[in-house]
């Protein structure tokens, strides 16, 4: 057989002009599943406008970035107690915003003590100097690269400069999406960046969990690892990808009273013996002091003497 007649010759046949053609309508619900599929399936591009000031990632792997309406009403001169904390971040990001060299951040201490508060009021003091925001949740940083990417993108001549904030980050021994945050830190070959920093908060300062029996077992010489010490290391080098630590403490009585007193005389409601027993009162029922707590007792109390007036009305 020769090889013209082992291998069947191409053959189109085109339909007549009067063939009877035979459709089937889909139904609504079968449509809007396709629909949505598809969308899942597609990477969409993320693309960044100059006037939007804030982003958050929303949908996962096959996300995009959400713009957000950014409320512009906390200024850093309503985050009492943190002063150095606060001018060293100010400085860091105004280095940023010039141009000139500046450093990831990591945020850690106590929970409540203004950490994602100062990442709100940054973007109010400098929105007007092309500070954004991309917020990114911590199992969401798989797509750092493709924001990275974007904002590599940007016209050469663009006033905007991105921090991506990561709030309360923090990873389990299993966890290796922490490896994507690595790269995008100090590691990939074009981390480098003039236009994005990270900035995260976190209540552990490591990131990643220590165990103790990881040092009893290196001490006792009962780890089948060669150099045990490469997992110490492993553990913290993530966070020393950072190049500044900001920690945060506990705050004391009076430093809690100021706070609670700040937001409630700006709203022009006098402060006195009585409400400053409330506060304490309502600090005790929380089980510690912080901005969160007086700021959470501040719109308690407003929110109760403008609710008693309106009775009297």
């Amino acid at each position: 057989m020769t090889s013209s007649q082992s291998r069947p010759q191409p053959h189109t046949q085109l339909p007549d002009a009067d063939t009877n053609m035979v459709t089937t309508a889909l139904p609504n619900e079968l449509l809007d599943l396709l629909t949505r599929y598809l969308r899942q399936q597609v990477t969409t591009p993320i693309t960044l406008e100059s006037h939007q000031l804030a982003y958050r990632w929303v949908g996962g792997s096959k996300g995009h970035l959400e713009p957000i309406d950014a409320h512009l009403s906390l200024s850093l001169d309503d985050l009492l107690g943190i002063d150095t904390q606060k001018a060293k971040l100010v400085q860091n990001t105004r280095q940023f915003l010039a141009g000139y060299p500046a450093n990831h951040v990591l945020m850690t201490g106590t929970r409540g003590a203004g950490k994602s508060s100062l990442v709100r009021a940054l973007l109010n003091e400098f929105h007007d100097e092309g500070l954004r925001i991309i917020e990114i949740a911590r199992d969401d940083l798989a797509v750092l690269d493709q924001i990275r990417s974007a904002i590599k993108q940007l016209p050469t001549d663009s006033p905007c400069r991105y921090i991506v904030y990561c709030d309360d980050l923090a990873f389990n021994a299993q966890d290796e999406s922490y490896r994507s945050l690595k790269s995008v830190l100090d590691g990939a070959l074009d981390s480098e960046q003039d236009k994005l920093l990270v900035y995260a908060t976190s209540n552990r300062r490591h990131l990643l969990p220590q165990l103790m029996k990881d040092n009893v077992s290196i001490y006792d010489g009962q780890t089948d690892e060669v150099n045990p010490y490469e997992t110490i290391d492993e553990t913290v080098s993530l966070s020393d990808r950072f190049g500044l630590w900001l920690s945060f403490y506990p705050m004391d009585q009076n430093t809690y009273l100021s706070i609670a007193e700040h937001y409630i005389t700006a709203e022009n409601i006098p402060w006195d013996e009585q409400v400053r027993h409330q506060a304490l009162q309502w600090a005790s029922n929380r089980g510690g002091r912080s901005g969160r707590v007086a700021y959470q007792f501040s719109r308690h109390w407003v929110g109760l003497q403008y609710w008693q007036q309106s009775k009297l009305q």
